[in-house]
């Protein structure tokens, strides 16, 4: 199956004292690459109810080297590794051609905003969502979680 691809621009304030990308600016790319596949492709695609609310159940993330401002974007794949009733699970990578920076996993969990309560996808958010299926390779003695 395919991955999302997007390029994430580095901004000279996403730097800390240390002189590298703050980790925290790393959740800001996960969340510009998300919103621009849920929702500006999945809108395209026929997958307009994911952009009705979706929230974040709970984020992984594993920081593998830094990474330095420059002006080139760096490239964040994002890519679905379980699809439940009422959740899924996007792992992703931050890298470029010769590095990868960072891996994580989001669980999401679509839900109503106007019930106030979680929700179960719809069969158009799931099928555009099996585009994107890889499973994902656990580990050695890490639990797998959802």
């Amino acid at each position: 199956m395919a991955r999302h691809i997007y390029q994430a621009t580095l901004r000279w304030s996403d730097m800390d004292a240390y002189r590298h990308i703050n980790n925290v600016q790393y959740l800001r790319y996960l969340e510009e690459a998300r919103v621009d596949m849920m929702f500006t492709l999945g809108q395209r695609e026929g997958a307009k109810t994911l952009s009705d609310g979706v929230v974040i159940a709970r984020h992984e993330i594993d920081y593998k080297r830094p990474l330095v401002w420059r002006a080139e974007p760096v490239r964040v794949e994002t890519w679905v590794t379980h699809i439940g009733a009422a959740r899924f699970t996007l792992a992703y990578e931050i890298k470029d051609d010769e590095q990868v920076y960072a891996t994580a996993l989001s669980v999401l969990v679509p839900y109503s905003l106007d019930e106030q309560r979680p929700r179960r996808l719809t069969a158009e958010e799931r099928a555009y969502l099996e585009r994107f299926v890889e499973p994902r390779d656990e580990p050695e003695g890490r639990p797998v979680r959802p």
